[in-house]
């Protein structure tokens, strides 16, 4: 089987690649100044670089928070809530919860049918090594697939959106629900200071009118359990009524992903991934072949961008590793089929939809204007530093 790039013309502008990381135009609306320098990098230079610390006053303000965390926590079987996928960012935010921190964390994993072997290695190597508890949810199987069917036979870019849905409402929902007042996430600015922009399938995952009109035309059974969090529940509900606070240790504390990954390996046999992300086989196959190849986008732009940003990652070994694709060409047909046989699709089937018209969010019923809104003001506040478009 060969599918090659479908010929997309992804905007009319003429091509433009900044002269500082390798963000470009396939991002239509990327500004650059007199110097080439993109705005993704001015934002970083101008916003969060100087509010960034993760020397001695990032750990004296992390620790106070930290402090206040086991304090509440006392009298209690666990202290915080964790997200563990597996991948970089959450097996170190767990190292140092429990080794740097003190932290008595209950460790909460979603399966939703995509788990790679390394990712379970992982995991269990991390829970394990440490001695923590961990929790896991395994969604209903059939939900999954129609709701992940449905987005595919939908023509938008956002495909991966159902997993990141579920992983992030499952999380949500069970932190309310078991009294958690803490969540602690992985997210952080040294390897995710560029974020890549809605046009790019980055589009909210919590948006549920645009999830539910998508499965509304295109689903065939109902969601009943399927878990789902709307950005107003966890906005609102979740943060004024039930009382829980996200925290991002990884922002207060030097994170170097090469010292990160030495660590692990060195501590818990931890087997590193090819790329960001690829815990999961589906959002591998997704940002390694469906994205860039149906639409032309290609998410390392975003993420090797903020590795050269925090200085861990040359422009020209970036450059490098976009001018070919991350995964073998035998591999990636491998995963094609996998997934089309994961999904009830025939080979044909999913080639079909792969060549079939493109389509974006604003395609269907969405919240895009009240989320942006909400988001702005976030950035007003200073509560959002990176770029959203």
């Amino acid at each position: 089987m060969s599918l090659a790039a479908k010929k997309v013309k992804v905007n009319n502008r003429p091509y433009q690649i900044c002269t500082n990381c390798i963000m470009d135009t396939t991002d239509s609306s990327i500004t650059f100044d007199e110097n080439g320098l993109c705005e993704y990098c001015e934002n970083y230079y101008t916003t969060i670089l100087p509010n960034w610390h993760t020397d001695e006053r990032g750990e004296a303000h992390i620790m106070k928070i930290m402090e206040k965390i086991k304090k509440e926590g006392e009298g209690k079987d666990h202290d915080c809530l964790i997200g563990i996928s597996g991948g970089l960012d959450s097996s170190y935010l767990v190292y140092l919860a429990k080794e740097k921190f003190g932290l008595r964390p209950l460790l909460f994993h979603v399966d939703a049918g995509w788990n790679s072997d390394i990712s379970t290695h992982n995991i269990h190597s991390i829970v394990d090594g440490l001695g923590l508890d961990l929790y896991t949810e395994v969604v209903n199987w059939d939900e999954m697939k129609d709701l992940q069917r449905a987005f595919i036979k939908s023509q938008v870019r956002d495909i991966d959106l159902p997993q990141d849905l579920v992983f992030f409402s499952s999380l949500y929902n069970f932190a309310a629900k078991h009294k958690f007042k803490y969540i602690l996430t992985g997210g952080n600015y040294s390897t995710e200071c560029v974020r890549e922009p809605f046009e790019w399938g980055a589009y909210f995952q919590t948006d549920m009118r645009y999830v539910n009109d998508i499965h509304k035309k295109f689903g065939t059974i109902p969601l009943k359990t399927f878990p789902t969090c709307d950005i107003l529940k966890y906005k609102i509900l979740y943060r004024f009524i039930n009382g829980v606070r996200v925290v991002k240790p990884l922002d207060h504390v030097p994170f170097i992903k090469a010292d990160v990954i030495k660590l692990l390996q060195e501590k818990f046999n931890w087997t590193p991934y090819p790329h960001k992300h690829h815990e999961s086989r589906f959002t591998r196959f997704y940002e390694s072949f469906w994205l860039p190849r149906k639409f032309g986008y290609d998410r390392r732009k975003a993420h090797f961008s903020s590795l050269i940003l925090t200085n861990q990652m040359t422009r020209e070994a970036a450059l490098e590793r976009t001018s070919r694709p991350e995964l073998e060409e035998q591999i990636l047909m491998q995963e094609f089929e996998y997934v089309a046989q994961k999904l009830d699709f025939t080979v044909e089937e999913l080639t079909a939809l792969f060549n079939g018209e493109n389509k974006c969010y604003k395609d269907y019923k969405n919240k895009s204007n009240l989320i942006t809104l909400g988001t702005r003001i976030m950035q007003l506040l200073g509560l959002e530093k990176r770029a959203f478009k």
